[in-house]
């Protein structure tokens, strides 16, 4: 029994044919089945009426009606067959066929022979075992028909039941001929009915699989994506934009989400050019909001995209700082030309023996600031040409302790202004060694110079989070205000009057660099801590 609808079956146990998608099958052999019990029960009211007797004369009454009525009954039997399965697909297919070879020749021989015309009705059981069969099958059941005609045709001659003319064996011959070309018609027929299928299942298939594909993309988005109407009613929205929008559960219009938002809408089908809205979220960052035109064959259909605020002006931040970058990096090899220079003519003034003592104090400051502004020049140098990083594993505690010793030396200070604490577990990590150092050399700096060492030991410890190894650098300052604190990792942000301003936004955009966070707070006991998370060697970096 054949179920799956998948399934290719080979029909004919004398070939292996081309394969036919079974639920095809069956429905052609349905049909075909319908046309027999048609043709046998029309037979037999011809019969019983005796309408057909002025067209059609029955040399052999008891033959036409034992043929005609067993027609029936084994269109009825193969029916019950069909409809429940309780024969192979194959079997019951080459039984309606040659059944129907055989007693279409009886009913044709009742009939008084070739002559009656009821031959023709083979032609359509050849037809049908090609298209339900096929393969050299469909030529053997074309041969069978040959053969039975011919039989038919050599029994009436010899009996002389009826009149044979000498175009009688000619008919049959063409009939015959016919046979084989119907057999090769319906054949060739199938093979590219089957072809065709085939491509039509494959392109089925390759739609259904772009239609997840981008069910998926979209789904997955970063930006929110909302298919409505021109009715305003929402189609479609994926996982995004539920979350920007704050919701849970897809609204069915738009003003649903917001009023705000369908004005907007409302306001854009009446002029294009005003597509853009800032979209007021309750505890939650303003949403930008774009709209589109997306034309469809039958109706048109309008996106909605929503961006976070936040990545929004994060990516024009960059934009700008980019080109700042740039503007700062030529702006900086123009000055250190004439810097050097004066820094030079500084030197050699004072070097002049004959130099008053106010003079000599006017070339330490030009030499004092001209090494200050040389320092801002390195920074931004430094900045416009960051190269990618070059991470390794790295054992943080055994790395900490040896950094803080050689940082020790190079600051000149004691021992006890920087305490290290350290887990008893090793922690590894996957960083950059020289940017570790860099950020490492701006947070320790920073804590020299703000954080009131007198006041007590700076510091540094390894804790770990969720799985994340951090590096934490605690000091006594008093830390950033509430005004500041949103300007703390913007570039050339500073409150002292001898800093650049440069030194945190490096130290971020080194961290980011290596999938890494800095973050600042304060400490349960009122301390500054800048925590540094970075990437676990062993595991992936969780969002904190």
């Amino acid at each position: 029994m054949i179920e799956n609808t998948s399934e290719t079956i080979y029909p004919c146990p004398l070939s292996k044919a081309y394969g036919i998608p079974a639920k095809q099958a069956w429905l052609l052999l349905k049909v075909f089945l319908g046309y027999r019990l048609t043709l046998a029960s029309l037979f037999i009211v011809l019969f019983y009426t005796h309408t057909g007797s002025p067209l059609l004369s029955i040399h052999h009454s008891p033959l036409f009606t034992y043929s005609s009525q067993s027609y029936l009954v084994l269109s009825v039997i193969s029916a019950v067959c069909i409809i429940w399965r309780l024969t192979r697909y194959t079997v019951q297919a080459q039984l309606l066929i040659v059944t129907d070879i055989l007693i279409l020749t009886l009913i044709m021989h009742a009939y008084g022979g070739i002559s009656s015309g009821i031959g023709i009705l083979l032609a359509v059981s050849i037809a049908s075992g090609g298209l339900l069969i096929g393969g050299r099958c469909a030529m053997f059941f074309a041969a069978l028909a040959s053969l039975a005609v011919l039989a038919e045709q050599v029994y009436a001659d010899y009996t002389k039941i009826f009149d044979i003319t000498p175009y009688s064996y000619f008919y049959t011959g063409m009939l015959g001929a016919s046979f084989f070309t119907i057999s090769l018609l319906s054949f060739v027929l199938a093979k590219r009915s089957e072809q065709m299928l085939q491509l039509a299942d494959q392109q089925k298939q390759a739609i259904s699989n772009l239609e997840e594909l981008n069910r998926y993309i979209i789904q997955y988005l970063q930006s929110g994506i909302i298919i409505t109407d021109q009715q305003q009613v929402i189609q479609m929205a994926n996982e995004a934009a539920l979350r920007l929008i704050n919701l849970t559960v897809l609204p069915s219009k738009l003003n649903d989400i917001s009023e705000q938002l369908e004005r907007a809408f409302q306001l854009w089908l009446a002029n294009n050019e005003q597509n853009f809205l800032v979209l007021a979220v309750l505890n939650q960052s303003d949403v930008h909001v774009r709209f589109m035109l997306l034309p469809t064959g039958c109706q048109f259909f309008y996106m909605i995209i929503l961006e976070d605020g936040t990545v929004y002006n994060q990516r024009l931040q960059q934009s700008k700082l980019a080109s700042l970058g740039r503007l700062s990096a030529s702006i900086a090899h123009e000055i250190r030309n004439p810097l050097s220079a004066i820094n030079h003519a500084g030197q050699l003034l004072s070097e002049n023996p004959d130099l008053p003592a106010e003079d000599r104090r006017l070339t330490h400051i030009i030499q004092a600031n001209t090494a200050r502004v040389n320092h801002i020049i390195e920074d931004i140098l430094q900045l416009s040409r960051r190269k990618d990083s070059r991470r390794e594993k790295l054992e943080l505690n055994s790395w900490l302790d040896g950094y803080l010793k050689i940082f020790i030396l190079e600051q000149s200070i004691t021992q006890n202004t920087i305490t290290l604490l350290l887990l008893n577990e090793p922690l590894f990590v996957f960083i950059d060694p020289n940017h570790l150092k860099q950020i490492m050399d701006n947070l320790c700096q920073n804590a020299l110079k703000y954080g009131e060492p007198e006041a007590g030991a700076i510091i540094v410890q390894t804790v770990m989070l969720k799985q994340i190894p951090c590096i934490d650098v605690i000091d006594n300052g008093s830390g950033v205000s509430r005004e500041n604190l949103s300007h703390l990792f913007e570039p050339f942000f500073t409150t002292s009057s001898s800093g650049t301003g440069l030194g945190l936004y490096i130290s971020k955009e080194l961290a980011e660099l290596n999938q890494a966070k800095l973050i600042y707070y304060v400490t349960a006991d009122n301390k500054t801590c800048f925590r540094l998370c970075l990437f676990n060697a062993d595991h992936t970096l969780i969002e904190i």
